[in-house]
């Protein structure tokens, strides 16, 4: 059985060409050059898999026999649900400091949102690893996202909570979720991380997609 280190190192390994922190979208973010009319787009894409992944989590739940992997998926479950409130609220509120809406998805958040949703009608092991993909960035990538806004889009605290919540709440996550692939015998891994590849990709693809569209619009 793997252990908590080797599953980190082969996640690392996995993500090394595909961190998200290193995509030009969130490069330009952190940078404070993202036109306000992106973040507004990217707010209303971006609610269709915030409000996926609750569905997911209680899929994946269902599915888990008794042991490590579904106790840390119900820990994981019951603070999107409402830690500090509900996830989704709080990015409601991210989303109308922006004055943005739910938009239909395009086409790689459609990828995205059915990589989650059809997670756990492939395996347990596999949805785990489509999390794995996520979490193990998501601590820092909701630091840079919240420092960002607040430093260059002129948001407070308030407008930024649901980010600001995530920095700590992500590190547990990635935790649970790499001791509950740890916990998974060498069969199961090998399809969490498949999981974990259809992941990264799609999340990559949904970031390309965001810097298409600003290509489109500044070539118009």
């Amino acid at each position: 059985m793997a252990t908590f280190d080797t599953v980190s190192i082969r996640l690392n390994d996995l993500l090394a060409e595909r961190r998200l922190l290193e995509h030009p979208f969130y490069q330009r973010w952190s940078a404070g050059t993202l036109g306000r009319d992106e973040l507004v787009a990217y707010a209303g894409q971006y609610r269709a898999i915030e409000a996926q992944l609750p569905v997911t989590l209680g899929e994946i739940h269902a599915a888990l026999e008794e042991g490590v992997a579904k106790n840390y998926v119900a820990q994981n479950l019951a603070d999107e649900l409402g830690n500090p409130a509900s996830h989704l609220d709080l990015f409601d509120r991210f989303s109308a400091a922006l004055g943005a809406e739910a938009t239909t998805p395009q086409p790689a958040m459609a990828t995205l949102v059915d990589t989650y949703a059809t997670a756990s009608s492939k395996s347990s092991a596999y949805a785990l690893g489509v999390l794995a993909a996520y979490e193990v960035q998501g601590s820092a990538i909701a630091d840079t996202k919240g420092e960002g806004l607040r430093s260059w889009y002129d948001m407070s605290a308030s407008d930024t909570i649901f980010w600001d919540a995530h920095v700590e709440l992500e590190a547990d996550h990635a935790a649970w979720t790499v001791e509950a692939l740890a916990s998974l015998s060498d069969a199961e891994l090998e399809e969490a991380f498949a999981g974990a590849e259809a992941s990264a990709t799609a999340w990559w693809g949904f970031l390309d997609e965001r810097e298409a569209a600003n290509s489109a619009t500044c070539l118009a």
